[in-house]
């Protein structure tokens, strides 16, 4: 099994969350527990979460749904 890495920090993950199949290292994960909003930590953050996490719905979104 491949070993993921931080969406953000971009370090091997030994532990953290998991959203969408994509991996937050447990020390940025409890960075962004007490960030500020509108620093530029922030703001970081929230690029790196919308690029690899949200790009999943936006793909998914274009997508046909077929049943079958």
């Amino acid at each position: 099994m491949k070993k993921q890495n931080c969406i953000i920090c971009r370090k091997s993950l030994n532990d953290g969350i998991i959203v969408n199949s994509k991996c937050v290292c447990r020390r940025c994960e409890m960075r962004l527990l007490k960030l500020e909003i509108g620093s530029d930590f922030y703001e970081y953050y929230k690029q790196c979460i919308k690029k690899n996490i949200l790009q999943i719905k936006a793909v998914e979104d274009r997508c046909q749904n077929y049943q079958l």
